[in-house]
């Protein structure tokens, strides 16, 4: 009976993984531009012959690209990238990653961020913002900036820079809740013409309905998958019993 308990225990750690990343997704189906996980199950046969069974495993956990749902905000600086596209942000260490988190703010310094990182142009470098003038950003992803009130021989519009946007292909891996950044043999490709809708942000791409139902369906798996582990357990304790010198 031991394969069997094998067999069930391979399951279990499956599920379990499984489990993991489902919890995950369902905590963060509100998080601004979050990508869930997805896990892939494959079925092994044993080295040894025995091909009357087969041992599952989760041999990889990829993230899904694809856009989530979009809320409107009417914040001029809620940015929301067309095509699936991400915008470039440079990391407090200096890295660059990859985001759908739209939420544009200034920080201490002017500089346009999100969460705290800085927001890339299309040259590479952060977006600053002069005192006394007030950002958005425009379907072109060009910044523009416009005086705050009258100033009598000034410039009341400049242009900034244009924001980035990148197409994300292959493999790639989380940074952070909706920090992403190409994986071994991904790649992360300048858009040409990207396209920026203005007022609107976009949530995680695992709703809580769809993530709290693949939840109890895992769970049940798993619970299933232990069961079978205490039968088999059972059965192997009666053998002994049966197979006993009395």
């Amino acid at each position: 009976m031991a394969d069997g308990i094998y067999v069930s225990m391979c399951g279990a750690v499956a599920r379990q993984e499984q489990l993991d990343a489902v919890a995950d997704n369902l905590a963060n189906a509100q998080t601004r531009g979050f990508k869930a996980s997805r896990p892939a199950f494959e079925a092994f046969l044993p080295a040894a012959g025995g091909y009357d069974k087969s041992y599952p495993a989760s041999v990889s956990t990829a993230l899904d690209l694809r856009p989530g749902q979009t809320t409107t905000t009417g914040n001029p600086l809620d940015v929301l990238p067309e095509d699936g596209a991400f915008l470039a942000v440079q990391t407090r260490g200096g890295a660059v990653a990859y985001t759908r988190d739209g939420r544009i703010e200034l920080d201490a310094d002017r500089r346009l961020v999100v969460g705290g990182n800085a927001v890339l142009s299309r040259g590479g470098q952060a977006i600053v913002v002069p005192a006394e003038y007030v950002p958005e950003v425009d379907a072109n992803g060009q910044v523009r900036a416009r005086l705050h009130g009258p100033a009598s021989g000034r410039q009341e519009e400049i242009v900034l820079g244009e924001i980035a946007t990148f197409q994300l292909a292959g493999p790639v891996e989380r940074i952070g809740a909706s920090l992403l950044r190409p994986g071994a043999g991904g790649q992360a490709t300048l858009v040409d013409d990207g396209r920026i809708r203005a007022g609107e942000v976009e949530l995680g791409n695992a709703t809580g309905l769809e993530s709290a139902v693949a939840m109890i369906a895992a769970q049940r798996s798993f619970e299933a998958s232990m069961q079978a582990i205490q039968t088999y357990r059972r059965l192997d304790e009666r053998a002994v019993e049966v197979g006993r010198v009395r």
